[in-house]
């Protein structure tokens, strides 16, 4: 096995947040002991989070007056419950962007169960055979003419546990759900009947069949993986939609985010903000605190003080499990995700929405500067990244592995600074199935900066390849394939350099072999010294190429790193290397749930072939696989020469 270093950044539950402001789980906090330090009054003020967003309870120091402003008046904000007017109201004026944005994945990112959100089948007639159990998938009417219901049964042996389905999660490429148990073996009150939570199978789109889901948690090796199946007791894997998933697949008013998740906004505020947790709660979420002293008639403000710690902690829980059906603007991301609460303009257009926050009960550290709420770079770009952010495992040069947090990458890499997400993304008309954009567009954004590249003869002078090539393309080399997506490895929002030192001496993908797959890192770096003047004799390069004069490809479908071996087999699947087909058989037998999903749908494709013809599942356990991959390798791999026609053949 090659060896690869990896930088792993552990995925943190966004609605887990330093500082004890809410713990994980919902409903009454479990029955201990006395605790005098829990049970007195919680001390303030004191800081919930950290970073560029701190939620203070019950309020800000004092001190911060000399350095921080209040953004508003409460006539003028635009991040309160009541500042939202929701996208009906957008509709009569903005017509056109509300009939593509009802096209947008985001909208149907988050749906309530209906015959109009649920994409899979639901016909009882599908099933999924998984870990030696099976799930079936059916549907209901309550009553004759009541509304439909949704159903998702999983039986072992003598485990039987039926769910019900509440909510949708997508509509691109996998529909994910979201349910309740209605029966099994674990107690009545357990959490699994009381709390929405993610469901263990998705549907897959393109393919029409049900598959397991994939990070939700951070993704193991199938020894480790969740079993769906198990018995009373032996599930630990529990994801309460409403406090780790609800907040970027919904849309909520933001001073409602800035209370339930101060860490996660915090990541790339774009000022040092003062969150005043008490005012904000008693003005306008105050059916969460409970009935106050018989006749004090005093302000949660002055109340604080008698607020104990287990009550805090308590409060946060309860916030934290906001349902968005109750409490969101609207499920799925809508207008004023965006455009912040722009009540006041449906009410008088002449007073238009403001994309930076502004509350009387927030203070941001400006340094005196006056915060302009336009359409800027930073107003939009953080528009984007309070979702598309985040923490993942980690190639060598800071980008994540795996998708989602694109706004994050995109700090990472050389052109943030320039760059707003909208010069590529139309945040009003979906991507859809396939990217769209020409070539030329996207390199159009380019060469906005850099000008000096739009002549043919100055570009391959830099680039060193024949003009209209795939290596004369700015995003080839600048922005690879790399990155870990729904259903195919798409391009990392960290733009950076093809001679990036960490990449090549880690042996994660470089974007000269993710073409060139077949040839050598020494041949990578003798032509990236001849061509760009590195210093290819100070990279150190022998402790992770097993062999440096072999193709680099075969490093990364035998590397020990997961994410590399996904996006080697990628990568050689694109290029169809007829020499890699054993090594990519190989990969059907990863011991990586999603790794065995992606080099699957790869080799049916490229060959043409129907590996469940063959009896292989990709979600079977390693015994159940064995005998579906003799045969895939009985068709496949003959002889060496029997296996590089096969893939001639696919490719005619």
């Amino acid at each position: 096995m090659r060896r690869s270093r990896r930088r792993v950044v552990l995925v943190l539950a966004p609605a887990v947040v330093l500082g004890g402001w809410w713990l994980w789980g919902s409903g009454p906090a479990p029955d201990r002991p006395p605790d005098p330090d829990r049970d007195s009054p919680a001390a303030g003020p004191r800081a919930i989070g950290q970073g560029r967003l701190i939620g203070w309870w019950p309020k800000p120091p004092d001190h911060l007056a000399g350095t921080a402003e209040v953004t508003s008046d409460e006539a003028s904000s635009n991040m309160h419950p009541t500042d939202y007017a929701g996208p009906d109201r957008c509709k009569s004026c903005h017509a056109k962007n509300h009939e593509a944005w009802s096209g947008h994945a985001h909208r149907l990112m988050n749906s309530v169960a209906s015959t109009g959100t649920v994409r899979g089948d639901f016909s009882g007639t599908s099933a999924l055979h998984h870990l030696g159990g099976r799930a079936t998938f059916f549907s209901d009417r309550e009553s004759a003419g009541g509304e439909a219901r949704w159903w998702m049964r999983l039986v072992r042996g003598e485990v039987d546990r039926t769910y019900r389905v509440t909510q949708t999660i997508g509509s691109r490429f996998y529909q994910y759900y979201v349910g309740r148990l209605a029966s099994g073996p674990e107690l009545t009150g357990h959490q699994y009947y009381t709390t929405d939570h993610v469901l263990p199978f998705g549907y897959w789109l393109d393919r029409r069949q049900w598959v397991p889901v994939v990070h939700v948690h951070r993704e193991l090796p199938e020894l480790d993986r969740e079993d769906p199946f198990a018995g009373s007791g032996k599930l630990q894997r529990f994801s309460p939609y409403a406090q780790g998933c609800n907040g970027c697949h919904t849309t909520f008013a933001l001073g409602d985010m800035f209370t339930r998740e101060p860490l996660r906004l915090a990541r790339h505020a774009p000022w040092q903000m003062h969150w005043s947790l008490a005012s904000y709660i008693e003005g306008h979420r105050s059916e969460f605190l409970k009935s106050e002293p018989a006749g004090s008639g005093e302000s949660l403000l002055r109340r604080a003080a008698l607020i104990s710690e287990q009550e805090l902690q308590q409060l946060g829980r309860e916030l934290s499990g906001m349902d968005a059906r109750q409490y969101g603007v609207t499920l799925g991301i809508s207008c004023e995700a965006c455009h912040l609460g722009s009540r006041r303009h449906a009410e008088d257009p002449r007073q238009l929405p403001g994309f930076a926050p502004r509350s009387p009960h927030l203070l941001a550290e400006t340094s005196g500067a006056e915060i302009d709420p336009g359409r800027n770079h930073t107003n939009v770009n953080w528009a984007c990244g309070r979702c598309h952010a985040g923490s993942r495992s980690e190639f060598a040069a800071g980008m994540g592995t795996w998708n989602s947090i694109e706004y994050t990458d995109a700090t990472r890499g050389a052109c943030y600074s320039k760059l707003k997400c909208i010069d590529c993304h139309d945040p009003h008309q979906g991507i859809g199935r396939r990217w769209t954009r020409t070539r030329a567009q996207d390199e159009a954004v380019c060469l906005g900066c850099h000008q000096r590249f739009g002549a043919e003869a100055a570009r391959a002078r830099h680039t060193r390849h024949a003009a209209g090539s795939a290596g004369d393309g700015c995003l080839e080399c600048h922005m690879p394939r790399i990155n870990e997506g729904l259903q195919d490895v798409v391009r990392t929002h960290t733009i950076f350099s093809p001679t990036h030192a960490g990449m090549l001496e880690s042996n994660h993908p470089n974007a000269c072999n993710l073409c060139h797959v077949e040839k050598s890192i020494d041949w990578t770096t003798g032509w990236l010294q001849s061509w760009y003047a590195t210093d290819a004799d100070r990279l150190d390069l022998d402790g992770v190429y097993a062999d440096r004069g072999g193709a680099v490809a075969v490093g990364w479908l035998e590397s020990d790193d997961e994410a590399v071996r996904l996006v080697g087999a990628d990568a050689v699947l694109r290029q169809r290397a007829g020499w890699s087909l054993e090594l990519l058989v190989g990969r059907l037998d990863d011991e990586f749930l999603i790794n065995r999903q992606f080099a699957s749908r790869g080799i049916e494709e490229l060959l043409g072939v129907d590996l469940q013809e063959l009896g292989y599942r990709f979600h079977g356990s390693a015994t159940e696989r064995q005998p579906g991959l003799r045969r895939v390798r009985e068709l496949l791999l003959g002889g060496a020469a029997e296996g590089a026609e096969a893939v001639e053949a696919g490719r005619r």
